[in-house]
This record gives structure tokens, sequence and C-alpha cells, in this order.
């Protein structure tokens, strides 16, 4: 298992990870935020699913994951039980067993960050329940506080975003070209493959988008947004009935991770 805290050179970290994110309730509704300082290889999601792995060592200045919050990973959902800093050589073979990895030696081996920053071990149990995203961006029966709240928020992704106004533009582009790769979507709108992918989760995280192998589809909330036209408050927004750039979709010809 490879982990990646904050402060290391992105070169160093292994590949096929995932970010966890953190997650939390906020005004009767359910907000993410992410987290970008803690990721499990594919390899052990399995064991994440299953609840075989419920134990991870960190290499942190300083921890970077709390005990009693909600944490989303590529095997599913966790909360986080304990955070506390820990000597490395004296793992025991309980932990080890519930790491996933062979060996104390094998985690010592892989963990990440400055020599001189402590190590953390962090216990977390899997959440056997649905995602509220994922219920979320089923949920297509908006209300009119619903809309506004949707509104309110594609606003202030718009007016802090150094590109300009995109959350519209960027959903009817998704419902333009569905399942077309991240970056031949954002060369139509002449951005750049990270922040565009970037600004995609965002719309994710409000339940508008669903993430595919490769691109996105417009989930059940966000087709429904599209449905009823915007009525802009301020000049700073893009009309409801903006149509995606009318430009010949290309052929995804390898997939693209989202």
């Amino acid at each position: 298992m490879a982990f990646v805290g904050r402060g290391v050179d992105v070169a160093s970290r292994p590949p096929l990870e995932t970010v966890l994110n953190s997650e939390k309730r906020v005004e009767g509704s359910t907000r993410f935020f992410y987290c970008l300082t803690m990721r499990f290889t594919m390899e052990y999601w399995p064991g994440i699913a299953d609840g075989s792995v419920t134990v991870a060592f960190r290499r942190w200045k300083r921890p970077t994951v709390v005990a009693g919050r909600t944490y989303r990973t590529g095997g599913g959902r966790v909360e986080v039980l304990d955070v506390s800093a820990t000597d490395p050589d004296r793992i025991s073979r309980r932990d080890v067993s519930r790491t996933g990895h062979p060996s104390a030696d094998d985690i010592r081996e892989q963990l990440r960050g400055e020599p001189d920053w402590p190590v953390y071990r962090v216990e977390f149990r899997y959440i056997d329940e649905p995602d509220p995203r994922d219920v979320l961006a089923h949920s297509a029966d908006l209300s009119a506080a619903d809309r506004e709240e949707i509104d309110r928020r594609l606003a202030r992704f718009d007016s802090v975003s150094k590109y300009g106004p995109w959350t519209r533009e960027t959903l009817h582009l998704i419902a333009r070209y569905p399942e077309t790769r991240a970056p031949d979507l954002a060369a139509m709108v002449g951005r750049e493959t990270r922040p565009f992918k970037l600004d995609v989760r965002k719309l994710k995280d409000l339940g508008l988008t669903l993430s595919f192998n490769p691109g996105y589809r417009l989930s059940p909330r966000g087709a429904a947004y599209l449905e009823v036209p915007y009525q802009p408050g301020a000049s700073n927004h893009q009309a409801p009935n903006q149509q995606a750039p009318n430009r010949q979709a290309p052929t995804a010809t390898e997939s693209d991770r989202n």
C-alpha cells in the first residue's frame, strides 16, 4: 500500500491512487470538500470494502485527517476512528494484519514524507451504506429551495474562477458530449485539462454530474436542473439556454480517468 502526504513531490507518487474526500453536513444539506492528503492504491480497495483493511500508517508533518470525519476512498466511504502518533519501529503484528501489508518492514519502506516527520496510525471503519453524493445525484425532484441553492453555489464558483463563468457552459458541454474524454471537452472551450477536471468535480459534489471512463454525463439531478430556464440574478451568470460549442465530438480512443 502506498501513501502520499502533503508536501511530497508529485513525481514520487505511486500510480493508481485515489484521493480521500472529506464529507461535511452543513445547513441541512450534504456538502463535500476535497482533502488532497491521503491516498490508497487500487490493490487495497477490496480490503477497505470488505472491512479487512482498517488501519493505515502515514508520515505527516501534521495530521491531515480528523477522527470522527467521513472520507471517501476507491473502496468506499470510511469513518476515521482514531489518529495518533506512533513509533514506526513498534508496529504490532495485529496492526500489520489490518493494513493489508505483508509485514511491518513493508509498511516502513512505503512511508512517504520527510524522514524527520512523525508517523501516525490511522484507524477507520468501512461505512456500509449508500453514498450521500450518489443519492443526491439521483434525486431529480428539485424544489424551489433546491434550485436556489444550486444557483447560489454555481454563482459562487463562477465568481471566483480565473477562467470566468464556467458552470453552465460545462453542464451544457457535458450534456451535448456525454462520455467524451476530459481533455477533448476541455479543448472545446479552450481550457487546460487539469483545472477543467477539478471544476467538473465541483459539479459532481453538487450531484449534477456522473463520472464515466471516459468522460461524464449529467446526473438525473443535473438534467432536471437544466430543464428549467435560469433567471440570472447577477450580470456574471451565463444564460440557461446557452449551448455548448457546436463542434464535432472527438472519438474516444483511450481511457481517461476523471
